[in-house]
């Protein structure tokens, strides 16, 4: 599991994880862009497709997981919300977890996230107020949310 803001890291450290064996990698924005794109153009309609996705998802990722595949899932576990669905699929499916956090300034990311733009490699652009947007709604994990937490720094970019 990852969590931090857009442009982070996330995505680059879930394709690294998933090379190793035995292990799937579950992209939400490969599977919105699939499923969703002409439908997503405001926050809130990612926030409704986000929400049928993850229900779509959940049967798949836990059968996955009980069948020992390592899942990396690479879905933003940015809010609390997010959060108590993926503490649920561990707890049913009685797996272990790592959950990689990425504290990087948002200088950092507002670059990585240019890059990726210019780039084209991804299937969103993201504008720089839609970063400030999501930005405001992410909250960091806390030690009472009972998860095995991984922290990515600055340093680390």
């Amino acid at each position: 599991m990852l969590c931090g803001k857009i442009a982070a890291g996330k995505s680059t450290l879930a394709a690294e994880l998933a090379r190793a064996p035995k292990t799937v990698l579950v992209s939400e924005d490969a599977w919105l862009a699939a499923l969703y794109a002409d439908e997503m153009t405001t926050g809130a309609d990612y926030l409704r497709c986000a929400t049928r996705l993850r229900s779509a998802m959940s049967p798949h990722v836990m059968a996955l997981l009980q069948t020992g595949i390592s899942v990396v899932l690479d879905f933003p576990a940015n809010t609390v919300e997010s959060r108590v669905w993926m503490r649920d699929l561990i707890t049913r499916s009685g797996t272990d977890h790592r959950m990689h956090v990425f504290d990087r300034p948002d200088s950092v990311c507002l670059d990585r996230l240019r890059q990726r733009n210019a780039s084209g490699t991804h299937p969103f652009t993201v504008s720089e107020l839609q970063f400030q947007r999501f930005s405001a709604y992410y909250q960091p994990p806390g030690p009472d949310e009972g998860f095995h937490l991984l922290r990515h720094g600055a340093d680390d970019a």
